[in-house]
């Protein structure tokens, strides 16, 4: 039992999973998970596992792997199981903790000081937000990293050349079917960057190892895209063409967009920021070689993603993986040194810092009360054990501060972020509540009775498919902007609130009669989020 509570990596293993898994399926799902999730059930459901589609229409703008594993669990759990179509996610963040944790101790450094290391990564804001949510962002940087781990090995080791470089060779493979090049990019670019800069290639008689990740890594990641070029090559151009527009036209911001980086680590925001410092770090550092290669590393991910025009939070995905090593630099130094700092400024900013924390314990619980405290009912234990659990963290992060024992205090701070993963989550049920909301499922329903088949109008909401459990037809022909209208004499229709169906000539033979609504927002119609995107009139039409 004693070894059991002094191994590392079950300890990190029991917060990952109380982070990742705790109320997967309670946070509603988003466009970017809604369309992964459509492709996966149409995979299963129509065989489209290579040509991969979309509400039935051609989806080649990302790698399928992400989606075949979803996909896969998909048929296991079932396609109305969030919880299960969540797990690979899941399983692939998993993957990237323990992966970091390893990397760190090829570093040279201490387990313990690895294991804080993996600590901070899993409680890094956008790390555990990402590993909860479905999309590919978080496949292809994971697979990256095991690359890199593997890599690492054949830079440094002499032992098992071939099996290394196989391994790094697949991974990067698998990084690709993920997400194309982006982790190539925004990862193992600048890891060797750092490399480079630190530890200094030492090649010799390992050239054909690297020659081998490299082709390797190029023939699985090309593999699924040019087969995708032969078997549909006028689609596959028409969205190469758009997709490589949008790294220039799209979603475009300055080049210093990125530079509040340190935030998306979110509780660790102050922290990850001293640890950038590295006049101020660098003699206070146990291994000073890994510090500037963490450094560097961090660093060069972010010069490299400010370069691409196009610019969005989650694309910092990579950079919090070094940054949470880098981080852990920081941490460690106050957990030996704590009690001898002397300089008050020093310690003022510590003091402000996790004192901070501290507060957010006491804030969180009574905020919750003061927002929800007349729909309470049913959600008496989870507030219980928030209030209990945070006030008591308070306490101890407090208690601890005062008596300089930061390791206490270090602990703490992943105590907090448990809690409210663990007790804090099922409040998204009351505090996103929309009085109005109405599910696509509904509409089924509607189909059944009066024996009709449901079309859209112009356009389709991936979430609102998603819901509805089938794909729909668009009636809208983009390139002749005409109605295809369907041959039924009677048949069901979506349209958005913009759209004017009454001046719509098509259907001047038809007659229209309102049924039902679908809004998914969790928000209430008066609120300034409230999106008209996932909101639709349903309608029955007839030939008069």
């Amino acid at each position: 039992m004693s070894k059991l509570i002094h191994n590392y990596t079950f300890w990190l293993f029991i917060v990952a999973c109380l982070m990742l898994f705790s109320h997967l399926d309670v946070i509603e799902v988003n466009i970017m998970e809604a369309r992964n999730f459509i492709t996966a059930r149409e995979m299963a459901n129509n065989n489209h596992w290579i040509l991969t589609t979309i509400n039935d229409m051609p989806r080649y703008e990302k790698p399928p792997l992400p989606t075949w594993l979803t996909a896969i669990s998909g048929i296991i759990f079932g396609f109305d199981c969030l919880f299960g179509m969540r797990l690979p996610v899941v399983f692939i963040t998993l993957l990237l903790v323990f992966g970091t944790f390893k990397l760190s101790e090829k570093l040279g450094l201490s387990k313990k000081q690895s294991f804080h290391n993996g600590l901070i990564l899993i409680t890094s804001f956008y790390i555990y937000f990402a590993g909860r949510d479905n999309q590919w962002d978080m496949y292809t940087h994971s697979f990256m990293m095991i690359c890199i781990l593997f890599l690492w090995e054949v830079l440094n080791e002499q032992k098992k050349l071939l099996f290394n470089a196989i391994m790094a060779g697949l991974f990067f493979g698998f990084s690709f079917l993920s997400k194309g090049p982006i982790s190539v990019y925004a990862l193992l670019l600048p890891f060797l960057i750092a490399y480079g800069f630190t530890y200094k290639f030492q090649l010799k008689n390992k050239k054909l190892y690297l020659i081998l990740v490299v082709v390797l890594g190029i023939i699985i990641g090309l593999s699924w895209p040019l087969y995708v070029k032969w078997a549909d090559p006028a689609t596959y151009l028409k969205v190469t063409k758009i997709e490589s527009s949008r790294w220039g036209n799209y979603n475009t911001r300055p080049f210093y967009y990125y530079w509040s980086f340190f935030t998306q680590s979110g509780i660790w925001t102050v922290p990850a920021f001293i640890a950038l410092l590295y006049p101020y770090l660098k003699n206070k550092v146990s291994n000073l070689k890994a510090y500037q290669f963490t450094l560097i590393w961090t660093l060069a991910s972010v010069v490299l993603l400010s370069i691409v025009p196009e610019k969005k939070s989650r694309y910092l995905l990579p950079v919090l993986i070094p940054m949470a090593l880098n981080t852990g630099f920081y941490i460690e130094y106050l957990i030996n040194n704590f009690k001898n700092i002397s300089l008050k400024k020093e310690k003022g900013i510590i003091y402000f810092a996790f004192g901070l924390i501290g507060i957010i314990c006491i804030v969180i619980p009574v905020g919750i009360f003061v927002k929800v405290k007349n729909d309470i009912a049913g959600f008496e234990i989870w507030f219980l054990g928030l209030t209990l659990s945070l006030f008591g963290i308070g306490y101890v992060l407090f208690t601890n501060l005062r008596n300089k024992n930061f390791v206490k205090v270090f602990y703490a701070v992943i105590a907090v972020q448990v809690a409210v993963v663990v007790f804090g989550i099922p409040f998204t049920k009351l505090i996103l509540k929309n009085p109005d909301y109405a599910s696509a499922k509904a509409i089924r329903d509607s189909e059944k009775s009066l024996a009709v088949k449901t079309y859209e109008l112009n356009s389709f909401t991936p979430e609102i498919i998603w819901d509805y459990g089938y794909s729909m037809p668009i009636l809208l022909n983009n390139e002749t902007n005409k109605l295809n209208l369907p041959l039924e004499n009677k048949f069901g229709l979506l349209v958005t609130d913009i759209d004017s169906i009454n001046s719509i000539k098509e259907l001047k033979n038809y007659t229209l009669n309102k049924v039902s609504n679908i809004d998914l927002n969790h928000i209430p119609k008066d609120s300034k989020k409230h999106n008209i995107r996932l909101t639709r009139t349903y309608y029955i039409v007839s030939k008069k």
